[in-house]
């Protein structure tokens, strides 16, 4: 009897272990969707003008708050100068600016250059934090501004805002 119920039991486990795992079509299935994802998704994904002009746009943002610190930090004016291509941070004792800040990471001044597929477009041009952090421009040096705005154009727009009482700097 003890010989039967094994036997019975052997049985019943062999049968389950045969009928685990993935059929033949299920995994065909598989690959045929994995296949489609990759030929869809992955060219979306590996787009370089959209990463170049995010990462170009976080680098702006990073760069006017950091003049905004430089100003409030030495008490002097910090002036921002954006062309269609490049941004470029200068500090002085008046809102005209004329001396370059040194860059972070290399011997040279502070001048951010967009690649050829990405452009600036800022409102005013050429602005400068005071002492207090907010933002002015030469022809109004004593009045805050209106809201700095900042569009670095690639795939999309992207607006980096400065705001007039505060100088938040934010998209």
């Amino acid at each position: 009897m003890r010989h039967r119920q094994s036997a019975t039991r052997f049985a019943r486990r062999g049968a389950a272990a045969l009928c685990r795992g993935f059929t033949l079509i299920e995994m065909v299935m598989v690959l045929v969707i994995a296949g489609v994802l990759a030929v869809v998704a992955l060219p979306r994904m590996f787009n370089a003008t959209e990463f170049q002009s995010r990462g170009l746009s976080d680098q702006v943002q990073a760069s006017l708050r950091y003049a905004q610190k430089i100003a409030i930090a030495q008490h002097r004016f910090v002036c921002a100068t954006f062309t269609a291509n490049s941004l470029s941070l200068t500090i002085g004792p008046s809102n005209t600016c004329g001396t370059p800040i040194a860059s972070l990471t290399s011997n040279g001044n502070y001048v951010l250059n967009a690649p050829s597929s990405i452009s600036f477009a800022a409102t005013p041009t050429a602005f400068s934090f005071d002492a207090l952090g907010q933002p002015r421009t030469a022809s109004l040096p004593d009045a805050a501004i209106g809201a700095v705005t900042v569009g670095v154009t690639g795939d999309v727009t992207r607006t980096i805002t400065v705001e007039a009482e505060t100088g938040y700097v934010h998209q």
